[in-house]
């Protein structure tokens, strides 16, 4: 039975955009149908009688989240009546009009599916579409799917051409922001990944969200599919509340997220994402580790890939990890096309996750990852389990308690290490050193002064931008200067 929270709830004050609740559990198996509602009397109850009756895939249940946005007329008494005959319904209720973007996402809050659809209250839109849309999910093969009402195969009411119009230049505008191929950017019909969409912040409070996610999913490099779907479109006289100043709204949101990046509600998700654009330093770190690593490699904790793409090349395998499903999920479309590489959950601190590893490996590479860990020598002897004998493992660490600060609380670091602790513990788990390597003097300074002093929480664009436009530099000054680094590198045989 589908979860069923308080059928009717009265939103006084919903959270600040894109401050949502955490990302829960999605359950397995369920579709969440997101409906944002605003006076539809007439339509509303034939709507979700339609939804209640679409045909679904196999295993999968239905709950349908209604989010009345302060309408004046009688939606949400009727949708009141419809949710005691059926507890799928969940009747959601903002006290004053806020606008569709922000009824979806107090939907999105309290949604519990693990794929979602934008269901909207009146009759333009078909739920005997909802197969086609979860087939791509279901199928593992999308992250995201959009329902076209101009693809070929689907059946839809001839209506304004200069509606049409503005929908195909918005689409065209934010098909340039977005580097995308979409045919329909405007339609209503948006499924998803739930934990996926959950993780994004979104802010528009009208029809902007259209563009604003599409946009968004894109930057995150999501995997986006059409499909086509029927579409009843209504007139004005019937209802139609879209109009042009609505256009003008999204035009407005297209050009604002061209120019920004707003994409991850974790702060530390954010500064990954931050940091995967400076490619030179990436290159130059794993140019450094490039000569110990092996052909059979495992990596451990790699995030959104911004390494792996350096290491996994000319590799006979290649298996990279983490423990967080969205990232897992961008490293598979990242490298769907490297045959060489599986994408696998590994918890460094579980022995269970390990095993299918036991004695493989000829190097494992873990960067950035030791210090998120509290039962550190504990990862360091599962790390230490997966090598052949006389395999290397490849371990970066913060160094420098010293420097501990906000950056460090938000990457989620439990400690920075010095040389003798990270020696010390390697050997321990049955690692001889190697080599340690000091890493990256020439950001210490800054590093003290914004997680120390200025106690910021994240890493500004423009200046790593300029940071990493000068790496050439920093890679002949680092040698130089006389303080200790950033970071060590712990180059570990396995006796």
């Amino acid at each position: 039975m589908p979860r069923n929270p308080a059928r009717n709830t009265e939103i006084r004050s919903e959270p600040h955009p894109g401050m949502g609740v955490e990302p829960a559990e999605s359950g397995a198996g369920l579709l969440s149908v997101l409906m944002p509602l605003f006076n539809e009397e007439e339509l509303v109850a034939t709507s979700l009688n339609r939804v209640l009756a679409a045909p679904l895939p196999e295993g999968i249940t239905l709950e349908v989240v209604v989010v009345d946005d302060g309408s004046t007329d009688r939606s949400p008494l009727i949708v009141e009546d419809l949710a005691r005959e059926h507890p799928e319904i969940v009747l959601l209720r903002h006290a004053v009009n806020r606008g569709k973007g922000a009824a979806i996402r107090t939907a999105i809050e309290h949604a519990h599916g693990e794929f979602a659809i934008i269901q909207d209250a009146d009759l333009e839109y078909d739920p005997n579409d909802y197969q086609g849309l979860l087939h791509p999910l279901l199928e593992g093969e999308a992250d995201v799917v959009y329902g076209s009402r101009f693809q070929g195969s689907g059946r839809r009411r001839v209506l304004y051409f200069w509606h049409s119009f503005a929908n195909g230049v918005l689409t065209t505008l934010c098909n340039m922001a977005s580097d995308l191929n979409l045919t329909d950017m405007e339609t209503c019909y948006k499924a998803f990944r739930t934990r996926f969409l959950k993780t994004i912040p979104l802010r528009s409070d009208h029809f902007g969200i259209e563009p604003e996610i599409t946009i968004k999913a894109a930057q995150r490099q999501a995997r986006i599919y059409e499909v086509p779907i029927r579409y009843n479109g209504r007139t004005y006289d019937e209802g139609k509340k879209i109009g042009l100043w609505d256009a003008v709204q999204a035009l407005l949101i297209i050009i604002r997220y061209w120019v920004s990046r707003d994409i991850y509600l974790d702060k530390g998700a954010r500064i990954l994402d931050t940091l995967a654009h400076t490619p030179r330093f990436n290159k130059w770190m794993a140019e450094v580790i490039q000569p110990f690593v092996g052909s059979h490699v495992l990596e451990l904790g790699a995030g959104i890939g911004n390494l792996t793409r350096h290491f996994s090349r000319g590799r006979l395998s290649y298996v990279a990890t983490d423990i967080e499903a969205e990232h897992l999920a961008r490293l598979r479309t990242r490298f769907q096309n490297r045959p060489n590489l599986q994408v696998r959950h590994c918890d460094l601190t579980a022995v269970e996750d390990f095993a299918p590893f036991a004695g493989q490996m000829e190097s494992v590479i873990c960067l950035n990852v030791v210090e998120h860990v509290l039962d550190d020598e504990m990862a360091l002897e599962n790390i230490a389990s997966t090598l052949k004998k006389g395999g290397r493992a490849i371990v970066l660490v913060p160094q420098g308690q010293s420097i501990y600060g906000t950056l460090d609380e938000v990457l989620g670091h439990h400690r920075r290490y010095s040389e003798e602790e990270l020696r010390g513990k390697m050997e321990r788990a049955g690692l001889r050193m190697e080599r340690m390597i000091r890493f990256n003097r020439v950001t210490r300074p800054a590093w003290y002064i914004n997680g120390r002093l200025l106690k910021t929480q994240t890493f500004g664009r423009i200046s790593l931008w300029m940071f990493d436009r000068l790496v050439w530099l920093w890679r002949i000054v680092d040698p130089l200067l006389p303080w200790d680094p950033v970071s060590i590198i712990a180059i570990g045989i396995k006796t």
